[in-house]
């Protein structure tokens, strides 16, 4: 299935975020950007993306806010303890200012943090990833889809106008071979019949575009399976875009009428405006 290179995707949960961003690039560069606390899980995450992603430079960023993911327990034994602490002050100091309760629980050792869950954390981290790029992956999938869609109409436009062509190309040849004989009929000196024959030959020969027209519906035919193929095929569609251009221009440096050359001009804009999507094609 066709797939842009470019998406992008946030997944969170309980303190953790990911953000991964895709945008075009001729091979594939994972980049990710996580906290040292999690660093151990970078290389199993790189060969899941690889799995997933075949080109593209692919910015992978987690974030973690340990205050989101670390219980607050209270810890009764220091707060019995600041009790008879308080008790004995006001025993001393009858007068002495009744802390409030928001007071106490801001006393040092009242509150506790839960430590550090590193093995419940890392399995968050790595399904959090999963999803992310399973999002990023059907992004990018719906967006290629889109892509194809639109190369698939410019491509049939493109086979119209090769049509088009080949429908008066007979006429042409006709009509410059008619247009050779005379001139050879005006020539006023003695020539070999035969050695004319040959260079009129030649001559038509040289103009002659039918391989280039049978090419050009060949590449033509091959991008359309490629854009239906399973496989990665943007590096495949770049290939074939050179291709159907070079056939053009040779049709255009050929050409003999202005029909010809008109039509030589519309498909080298519709090669261009495929070969623009196609840049972004995986």
């Amino acid at each position: 299935m066709t797939q842009s290179m470019t998406g992008f995707t946030r997944c969170q949960a309980d303190g953790l975020t990911w953000e991964i961003r895709s945008v075009n690039q001729r091979y594939l560069e994972p980049s990710f950007k996580i906290p040292d606390t999690f660093r151990a899980l970078e290389s199993l995450l790189r060969q899941r993306l690889r799995r997933h992603l075949h080109r593209g430079k692919i910015d992978c960023l987690l974030r973690y806010d340990s205050e989101d993911n670390q219980a607050t327990n209270l810890n009764e034994g220091n707060l019995a303890q600041l009790g008879t602490l308080m008790d004995a002050v006001h025993r001393i100091v009858p007068g002495a200012a009744t802390p409030t309760a928001l007071d106490l629980i801001r006393w040092p050792g009242v509150l506790d943090q839960a430590s550090f869950d590193e093995a419940r954390l890392f399995k968050l981290a790595s399904a959090l990833f999963d999803d992310a790029l399973s999002d990023l992956t059907e992004m990018r999938r719906r967006e290629g889809h889109e892509m194809q869609q639109a190369i698939a109409g410019q491509l049939q436009n493109l086979k119209d106008e090769v049509n088009q062509i080949a429908e008066t190309a007979d006429a042409i040849r006709e009509h410059q071979s008619t247009r050779l004989r005379n001139r050879l009929a005006e020539l006023t000196t003695e020539a070999d019949p035969g050695r004319l024959e040959q260079e009129m030959v030649f001559l038509l020969q040289k103009s002659d575009i039918q391989e280039e027209l049978d090419r050009l519906n060949a590449h033509i035919d091959e991008v359309s399976a490629a854009l239906s193929s399973d496989e990665p095929a943007g590096r495949r569609l770049d290939f074939l875009m050179q291709e159907l251009n070079r056939e053009v221009n040779t049709i255009a440096s050929k050409s003999a009428s202005v029909d010809t050359s008109n039509h030589s001009v519309q498909m080298k804009v519709l090669i261009e405006q495929m070969r623009e999507q196609i840049q972004n094609i995986e």
